[in-house]
């Protein structure tokens, strides 16, 4: 049995990085049929169906009548928070940067939260995480390179400043969430209940509040499933399923290569080498942090 459930916990991390790592493109995609606002609306619908689905099927659904009104006021909060605040920022920086960039940039939000941590929960930090966070942040600075062009062009320092804010964003949005005890599929579904409230007034007021084509639904609908809705719920399961989750959430760096692989097969993107040792410097700092908060935990 125990062997069984370990299975079953690869099996769902496997397929949790294989979606995510497939996100950056479909943004790219979906980005050229639509704006950041209706691409952001379509997946964020979608993602609210799915996680409705879900918690209606593991009978979860009258748990939302127990909610109190600051739960309900929480709820609110995060769901402008994310996805409308993180995805907006990270959206606008897709449209700006190519995908190798985007996505390795908005993977330190690991290495911002252990920053937050530290003004926020008053944590101290060992001089192995301050090592790492120098190898990530090298490694920051190698992919911002994009092959020695990118501090040229201003646009492109704004879309790095972009990328880099939406790991901010998610890392705030973490730490709140770690006060929240309800259930996590329920809650996020409530999060992007109130989130599609917010973004169709938004649309509305804009003039446009849907996708009009049917290759933006198509990328909205696979945003919303495999990068918001389908996979939460998959990573989630991994993580309960492993007997070391340490194992399990280090998977996940696995998808910033398998990035550069689509990005250049399907987007046409030139792959520069300033990126790849770029990634592996990001990911070996943030692997090194997630080692050091282990030692913490036990000690």
């Amino acid at each position: 049995m125990k062997g069984s459930s370990v299975r079953k916990a690869y099996l769902f991390a496997i397929l949790a990085m294989l979606f995510w790592s497939t996100s950056p493109t479909a943004f790219k995609l979906g980005l050229r049929y639509l704006d950041t606002w209706q691409l952001l609306t379509g997946a964020t619908l979608s993602s609210t169906l799915v996680l409705g689905i879900m918690t209606f099927l593991r009978g979860n659904i009258r748990s939302l009548l127990t909610f109190t009104r600051k739960d309900l006021v929480f709820s609110a909060l995060m769901g402008l928070l994310n996805p409308v605040t993180y995805y907006l920022i990270l959206f606008k920086a897709y449209t700006i940067l190519p995908a190798q960039v985007a996505q390795p940039l908005n993977m330190v939000w690991p290495i911002v939260l252990v920053l937050l941590s530290i003004p926020m929960l008053r944590q101290r930090i060992g001089w192995l995480s301050i090592g790492a966070m120098l190898i990530s942040f090298s490694g920051v600075v190698l992919v911002s390179l994009q092959g020695g062009a990118g501090a040229q062009d201003p646009q492109n320092r704004l879309g790095i400043f972009l990328a880099l804010s939406s790991s901010v964003v998610w890392a705030f949005y973490f730490l709140f969430n770690t006060r929240d005890h309800r259930d996590p599929v329920t809650r996020l579904f409530l999060n992007f209940a109130f989130a599609s409230g917010y973004l169709l007034l938004g649309g509305i007021l804009k003039g446009q509040p849907l996708p009009d084509s049917a290759e933006g639904w198509y990328a909205s609908l696979y945003v919303g499933v495999f990068e918001m809705g389908v996979t939460f719920v998959l990573w989630l399961m991994a993580m309960r399923l492993a007997p070391s989750s340490d194992r399990i959430s280090n998977l996940v760096y696995v998808a910033p290569f398998l990035n550069l692989f689509l990005a250049s097969q399907i987007l046409d993107e030139r792959i520069y080498i300033s990126t790849l040792f770029g990634i592996i410097l990001l990911v070996t700092g943030i692997v090194i942090q997630n080692i050091a908060g282990q030692n913490a935990k036990k000690t």
